[in-house]
């Protein structure tokens, strides 16, 4: 075999041109994959149905988020077992940034509480993102109350134990927990009378089959100023601008029943850090933008856009304030 020499400039430059070879013949580095995404469609489970107000949220979100990424984020339904169907699906899902979640309080706390067998861990199988918006709770009550504040209906419902009920949008929701953790703190009894969702519940107090009810702003308003129900308190630490003339049950004496109705992004625990600071601070830049705080406000909600450390201490915080009433009054889902 003839061996023909090669040229001094010809063997300085090949190692160099092998080297080069076999950084690109490297798979990409997961690093380079994570500053890249999203590089396809991002799935946003909600474990509510259509219409109901994660729902609302997350849709109005994933349409930003879509224009601002470049990729499309569509929202999946799977309602089903007080929001845990949903969330177990977000759970159990790779990591890679491509399922993602919007949900609420329940599924993340209280549910750890009224499920025995809960399908996944919050607090080991989920990463909070960021609180999207967020709305106070309003008691309200019907014609057939006696008092036009919270103080006289505290009286009324001191005078006769037992005499009133509450519509709920069901067993262990945060109507049901609020109105009694109401009941606790106040001295009082209140039956609870138990509905499928928020409309029904508004329907018993219209209907009335029931005379109190702690819901959302939107099941409500309209008839607080149709004149049907009347607003007594807000269940927030601080009256809400959205309905300011409404006061806190802090100052009925009603201390720490605090019930926001909160809806939060969530990711699979174990989505790469990257990813999840990129999308933290694209919902912080969102929620901020006048149209979609102006579209949140017509549904009588608040932007938040906190930290992940900061949602992490609100479901602490949930956690912590149901945990006593829960156990105390035996509440259970199974």
């Amino acid at each position: 075999m003839i061996h023909f020499p090669l040229r001094s400039s010809v063997r300085n430059v090949l190692p160099a041109l092998l080297a080069a070879l076999a950084i690109l013949a490297l798979p990409a580095s997961p690093a380079r994959g994570q500053e890249a995404w999203p590089t396809g469609p991002v799935k946003v489970v909600v474990p509510y149905g259509p219409g109901s107000t994660p729902d609302v949220v997350a849709r109005l979100v994933n349409d930003q988020l879509s224009k601002r990424l470049g990729q499309q984020f569509i929202v999946e339904n799977k309602p089903g077992a007080g929001g845990n169907v949903g969330t177990a699906a977000v759970a159990r899902a790779t990591p890679d940034g491509y399922t993602l979640g919007v949900t609420i309080s329940g599924p993340l706390a209280a549910n750890t509480l009224l499920y025995k067998n809960l399908p996944y861990d919050p607090a080991k199988e989920i990463a909070p993102v960021s609180i999207l918006a967020t709305q106070p709770s309003v008691i309200v009550a019907n014609d057939k109350v006696t008092g036009e504040t919270m103080p006289q209906l505290l009286e009324a419902l001191r005078k006769d134990p037992g005499k009133y009920n509450y519509s709920s949008m069901g067993p262990g929701s945060i109507s049901h927990l609020a109105m009694q953790l109401v009941a606790v703190r106040s001295g009082t009894d209140i039956v609870h009378v138990a509905y499928r969702s928020s409309g029904d519940a508004v329907g018993a107090l219209l209907g009335g089959d029931a005379q109190l009810a702690c819901l959302p702003p939107a099941a409500v308003v309209g008839q607080i100023k149709a004149g049907k129900l009347r607003a007594l308190a807000v269940t927030s630490e601080k009256r809400s601008s959205l309905m300011p003339d409404v006061p806190t049950l802090a100052e009925a004496g009603i201390e720490d029943v605090q019930a926001d109705a909160w809806m939060g992004m969530v990711a699979p625990a174990g989505t790469a850090k990257p990813i999840l600071d990129k999308l933290h601070a694209e919902i912080v830049a969102i929620l901020k933008m006048p149209e979609v705080v102006e579209q949140l406000k017509r549904v009588y909600m608040e932007p938040v856009g906190n930290t992940p450390a900061e949602m992490s201490a609100v479901i602490a915080a949930d956690l912590k304030r149901w945990q006593p009433l829960i156990e105390k009054y035996k509440i259970s889902l199974e």
